[in-house]
């Protein structure tokens, strides 16, 4: 016999996987009210759909990152179509200024970690933050990316590398 799987309710997915999605947009935008605004984004899609969530194919974690990751790759589209628009199109859209961000940030290590995030491609800040602020395993991060644990293992290794030589002697554990 089969093991039956009971899905949670979208109200406890939702606290327990909150902090989760926030930091994986928050890493890969480093803008706080953006962040904040996708998240809310994620969630509503979330809800919208869980009738649909098979906890048999994927964690609920890995299905919301998967959500989380189509809503940024979304608004980089349309932020894309934003910043090629004409002045006349959209004069309401503005650039968030991560400087501005930067300012927020009160601890030296945070500072840093903001700094080494914002230096790396938008690919490395995606596995950075699954890696870091969702502590992910690699297999988890392979079904988000469509590769294998092996490759995950690679790009990790390659990203820490990256890390430290962008930080020096500071360390990220």
């Amino acid at each position: 016999m089969g093991t039956t799987v009971i899905k949670e309710s979208f109200e406890i997915v939702y606290e327990k996987y909150f902090s989760d999605i926030y930091n994986f947009i928050y890493g890969q935008i480093l803008h706080r009210e953006r962040a904040e605004d996708l998240v809310s984004d994620t969630f509503l899609k979330a809800m919208t759909n869980y009738d649909r969530f098979d906890p048999a194919r994927a964690s609920v974690r890995t299905w919301l990152t998967n959500i989380a990751r189509n809503t940024l790759i979304d608004d980089y589209r349309k932020s894309s179509i934003r910043n090629h628009a004409s002045l006349d199109d959209d004069e309401s859209y503005i650039e968030p200024s991560y400087e501005d961000e930067y300012k927020v940030l009160k601890e030296d290590d945070e500072r840093e970690v903001y700094r080494i995030l914002s230096l790396l491609s938008e690919q490395e800040r995606e596995l950075a933050t699954m890696i870091y602020f969702q502590n992910m395993k690699n297999d988890e991060i392979g079904v988000i990316l469509g590769i294998n644990a092996k490759a995950v293992s690679e790009r990790r290794r390659r990203l820490l590398a990256k890390c430290r030589k962008l930080a020096g002697d500071f360390t990220l554990y």
